[in-house]
C-alpha cells in the first residue's frame, strides 16, 4: 500500500493519526524510529533552521526540495505545510502537483494572506483572505492532484485572528464544501478550552486536525475520545528539542574548555553513521564495486 493510501485510510479509520514535525531528513528518520505515524513538513521549523522568520521568507523551491529529501528517507506519509499556497489559486494549481511528485501524501494550506505571519507570534499580523477566495484555492488544489488519495487539508486561522468560533465554523464548513479532506483548526490560547468548544460545535462531516502547541495538556487519549479529530500534529518539537540540546552542549563545552564532560552524554559517531544509512551503502559497495 502506498503512503497516500495509508494516510487516507488512517483519516477515515476513526483512529487518531500522529505526525511529528521535521525540518530535515535526519529529524524525519528519528520521528519514524520513535513510532510516529507520519511526518509534518513544517514551514516554521525549516524557516527556523535557516534562522529566518516564518513569514514566507524562504522560497517555495527551498521548502519543496526539503520535502523531497524527507520523503525519500522515510516509509511513513509526509504532510507538507505549504503555508498559504505561495500565492493565489493559480500558484496553488502549479504547486500541489510538485509536492505530490516530491513524495508528499498531503498538503496543509491556511487561509491567511500572502505573505503570512507565523500563527503563534505575539501581536502577529493575522490577516485572512475572503472565504470565497480560499474556497477557490482549495478547489484548485483538489483539481490539481493526480492521485485522489492525496489529501488537501484546509487550515483556518479564524481563532488565531481573534474572529471567534462562529467565523471559524463558517469557514470550516465553506472549506469542506469546496472539497477539503479535513479541517485544521488552530488556536494560540494556553488552554484547550477554545479548541474544545469548536470541536463540540463542529457540524461538518470531514475530520479535524489539531496542533496542540499552545495547550500541551491535551493528550492523544483526550483527542481520540472527542470522536472528531483525525490527525494530531506536533508542530515544532523537533527544532525546539534540537535548539535546547545544542545550547546545553555548546555552553558546557565553553564552560569546561573542552568536550570531555559532554562526550559521554552524546550519541556516538557510530550511531550517527548508522542513521546516515551506512549499512545500505556498504551493501551496494559489496555488490557493485569492482
Amino acid at each position: 500500500m502506498n503512503k497516500n493510501r495509508v494516510l487516507r485510510d488512517a483519516l477515515s479509520s476513526g483512529t487518531l493519526f500522529t505526525a511529528m514535525s521535521a525540518h530535515n531528513p535526519l529529524a524525519a528518520k528519528l520521528a519514524e524510529e520513535a513510532g510516529f505515524g507520519g511526518i509534518w513538513g513544517s514551514g516554521f521549523e525549516l524557516s527556523a533552521s535557516y534562522a529566518v522568520p516564518d513569514a514566507n521568507i524562504l522560497s517555495a523551491g527551498t521548502h519543496l526540495e526539503m520535502m523531497r529529501a524527507i520523503a525519500g528517507v522515510v516509509s511513513i506519509p509526509l504532510i507538507a505545510d505549504i503555508d498559504t499556497g505561495f500565492g493565489n489559486a493559480i500558484n496553488v494549481s502549479y504547486v500541489v502537483p510538485q509536492y505530490e511528485a516530491a513524495g508528499a501524501s498531503a498538503v496543509v494550506m491556511e487561509d491567511k494572506t500572502f505573505p503570512k505571519d507565523t500563527s503563534l507570534r505575539t501581536d502577529g499580523r493575522q490577516e485572512l483572505v475572503r472565504i470565497e477566495e480560499f474556497q477557490g484555492k482549495i478547489s484548485a488544489a483538489t483539481a490539481a492532484r493526480k492521485d485522489q488519495d492525496f489529501l488537501v487539508i484546509a487550515r483556518t486561522e479564524a481563532l488565531i485572528a481573534g474572529l471567534g468560533q462562529a467565523e471559524a465554523i463558517e469557514r470550516g464548513l465553506a472549506y469542506e464544501a469546496a472539497g477539503a479532506d479535513a479541517i485544521l483548526i488552530h488556536s494560540k490560547q494556553n488552554t484547550p478550552a477554545e479548541v474544545l468548544a469548536f470541536i463540540e460545535a463542529w457540524p461538518g462531516k470531514v475530520p479535524l486536525v489539531l496542533v496542540p502547541t499552545a495547550y500541551p495538556e491535551l493528550t492523544e487519549a483526550d483527542m481520540q475520545a472527542l470522536g472528531k479529530v483525525g490527525i494530531v500534529i506536533y508542530g515544532n518539537h523537533a527544532i525546539r528539542a534540537a535548539v535546547g540540546a545544542m545550547r546545553k552542549v555548546f555552553a558546557q563545552i565553553r564552560a569546561e574548555g573542552g568536550i570531555r564532560g559532554v562526550d559521554g552524554d552524546l550519541p556516538t559517531v557510530k550511531e550517527i553513521i548508522q542513521l546516515q544509512g551506512d549499512e545500505y551503502m556498504r551493501a551496494l559497495e559489496a555488490k557493485y564495486l569492482r
